[in-house]
């Protein structure tokens, strides 16, 4: 199932290595703003940055997650990740992007990448995602990405940026 990468138009989506630490760190996992809405805390040093990578290699290896780094074909560096979590006939999917690079139609790419990716695997029949209620950008690019909003998830998602409450999210998904 698992493809050591996929290309769009303007990225390489790539298995992650702990090479790409000091980009990660820099470009997204460091940054409050961009971590916001993610289920994990911004990383106060590059150690944190190192582990999660480490993770992400024995995810793939065991394929109950997929994670790639999303790498600019244009600089070659890694300004953020999208990760594929196949559960049976369904992918969730998840993903996180720098700042320097909201609002140009990235992630939407990258999405859309993961997505005929999915479907081309043959057993895949639903891909589907969450955002927060307040994360409108995130909500955009599923529905850019071709994904319909499904409905309200009540008390669902915890992110430690925003509350120590699980929040309400909305679900959207693609099906075939």
């Amino acid at each position: 199932m698992i493809a050591e990468s996929l290309e769009t138009e303007r990225l390489r989506l790539r298995r992650p290595a702990v090479t790409d630490a000091v980009d990660v760190y820099q470009n997204y996992a460091a940054d409050p703003e961009v971590t916001r809405y993610l289920t994990w805390r911004y990383h106060q040093d590059v150690s944190e940055t190192v582990a999660v990578l480490e993770s992400f290699s024995r995810a793939w290896d065991s394929q109950q997650r997929i994670p790639w780094a999303i790498e600019s074909k244009e600089t070659g560096a890694v300004i953020g990740m999208v990760e594929a979590r196949p559960d049976d006939a369904k992918v969730e999917v998840a993903y996180v992007i720098s700042r320097a690079h909201w609002g140009q139609g990235f992630m939407t790419e990258a999405v859309s990448g993961v997505i005929s990716w999915a479907f081309d695997q043959g057993d895949v029949w639903r891909i589907w995602a969450i955002a927060d209620t307040e994360n409108l950008a995130s909500c955009r690019v599923l529905e850019k990405a071709g994904m319909q909003r499904e409905g309200r998830l009540h008390r669902w998602g915890y992110l430690p940026n925003v509350s120590t409450e699980p929040r309400d999210v909305w679900c959207y998904a693609v099906w075939r």
